[in-house]
């Protein structure tokens, strides 16, 4: 399937999140008891609710979106360049709603390909679309579809081979696939802290594309393809 592949039909795309309030005591007493009851199973048993609310980030129901990166391929011949375009901000609707404009101008057809990007970016994409009323771009309906349906790319998906229980990070899949990479000053673990304490969204963009990069450059391995030279890489604004 991916020897066939058309790459100018492949978006790649990266979110970045972090928890819709800066720490537990700003969350509103309903929404603390609800993350309590959510998280119960989760915590460590000598973990209190607002200790583990660093991790609200990653869930949809508590989470919000700050950036969306995402790369379009353009590849003639033997020829290969990737455009990196990204929409961030505070005002998570307001991303969104340019989000979905954006792929309104796209193919209905468009694949999406992401690192993990069918248990994590995509799903969590459609639900805080819903969250905030905006209707899901026709590229991100999934709901009725048969798995073997759903054409999206997921490169962690492509290295598990069929194992499910395999779980392998981006940064570890480009390192032993002899992808260069450049020197990341944060890691995903710390993005909230950038966000909320450091007030530095531009450092959690400049990470976000970095992601972009790499996975698009891990799915040209996987199509057994050279990787696109550094100086064939835009970043749009």
């Amino acid at each position: 399937m991916l020897k066939a592949l058309d790459l100018n039909q492949v978006m790649v795309i990266d979110i970045e999140t972090v928890p819709q309030y800066p720490s537990f005591q700003d969350v509103p007493p309903h929404f603390q008891e609800l993350w309590e009851q959510k998280t119960h199973y989760q915590r460590n048993q000598d973990q209190t609710a607002e200790e583990f609310y660093e991790k609200a980030g990653i869930m949809a129901e508590f989470g919000k979106i700050i950036c969306i990166s995402m790369g379009i391929f353009s590849v003639q011949g033997k020829s290969s360049a990737l455009r990196i375009k990204s929409i961030f901000g505070h005002d998570e609707k307001e991303m969104l709603l340019q989000f979905s404009a954006l792929l309104s101008k796209q193919m209905p057809t468009l694949m999406f390909c992401a690192h993990n990007g069918k248990e994590f970016d995509f799903p969590y994409l459609c639900r805080r679309l819903l969250v905030n009323g905006i209707e899901i771009p026709v590229q991100l309906q999934l709901s009725g579809k048969k798995p073997w349906e759903i054409n999206h790319i997921d490169t962690m998906e492509l290295w598990k081979f069929g194992d499910y229980k395999h779980f392998t990070s981006l940064n570890l899949l480009a390192a032993i696939l002899d992808i260069p990479t450049p020197k990341d000053d944060i890691n995903g673990a710390q993005v909230r802290q950038v966000y909320y304490e450091e007030k530095n969204l531009d450092r959690i963009v400049t990470y976000c594309q970095k992601d972009v990069i790499t996975t698009a450059q891990v799915l040209l391995k996987f199509k057994g393809m050279d990787i696109i030279p550094a100086e064939n890489i835009t970043i749009v604004s």
